[in-house]
């Protein structure tokens, strides 16, 4: 019988599958943040907050 300690973790194939995933999801995050109304925003919000 195997022992749950034996599936524990991920195997390199699950680790280049999550890099790989991070990697979109950072490219997504990217564009939308770079948009000019989002850069907008933010700068509006951080002005704010030091005032």
């Amino acid at each position: 019988m195997r022992s749950e300690a034996a599936d524990a973790g991920m195997s390199t194939a699950e680790y280049a599958v999550g890099t790989l995933a991070a990697v979109a999801f950072a490219g997504v995050l990217l564009k939308v943040v770079g948009g000019d109304n989002v850069q907008a925003a933010l700068t509006d919000i951080i002005d704010r907050a030091l005032r």
